[in-house]
């Protein structure tokens, strides 16, 4: 979609620019959900849209069953923090989004200390952990939108957290199995057993 809508842009020689977000704007409002479709030149959405087809896919294969809820808070949220605070400027494009799938995917492995999300993690980091750079202001004037970066790496971490006990989780040890065996035990000891027939 977001190809077709650059295209439609380019074959009519128009730019829709006014579908980003505006801040603490009434007209901004719509680019809660449509900037992250709205790209400034083919070079912005090439490198948004390989970045968020690999994430995306890694977020939907590891995390499937929280993957959708993951995903639309992120797309909302980073959208509505940039709103809520950020230049007073039209700011466009999917980088928001990349980010807080970057930041949900470099902590939550992390977080549930399960070895094989871990190295998703790891991995994730070695790729992406650069990033960083994107959501700090090194300087005046910047021409993206590090604020949206900034949100949407915000909402990625909280989400990692808010998450972390659902969704795939580090498989149980038979130490640990044995120890609530023995709570078990524990709890009804036999001098307590009101079933023995005297």
């Amino acid at each position: 979609m977001i190809f077709f809508i650059k295209l439609i842009e380019q074959l009519e020689g128009i730019r829709l620019t006014e579908f980003g977000v505006r801040p603490l704007s009434k007209e901004g409002l719509i680019g809660i959900l449509t900037s992250p479709l709205i790209h400034g030149d083919w070079s912005h959405l090439y490198s948004n849209s390989v970045s968020f087809l690999v994430l995306g896919v890694t977020l939907f294969y590891f995390y499937n069953k929280i993957a959708y809820k993951v995903f639309f808070l992120i797309y909302i949220l980073s959208g509505f923090g940039t709103w809520l605070a950020a230049r007073d400027s039209w700011h466009i494009g999917a980088s928001g989004v990349i980010y807080g799938l970057t930041a949900f995917l470099a902590l939550s492995g992390i977080i549930r200390k399960y070895y094989r999300l871990i190295a998703i993690s790891f991995i994730v980091i070695f790729f992406y952990g650069s990033l960083i750079w994107g959501a700090l202001p090194l300087k005046v004037d910047l021409p993206y939108s590090w604020e949206g970066h900034l949100w949407g790496g915000i909402v990625g971490s909280i989400l990692a957290f808010v998450y972390k006990n659902e969704g795939p989780q580090k498989p149980r040890s038979p130490i640990e199995d044995e120890d609530d065996l023995e709570e078990d035990e524990d709890d009804n000891p036999y001098w307590m057993n009101t079933d023995i027939e005297p």
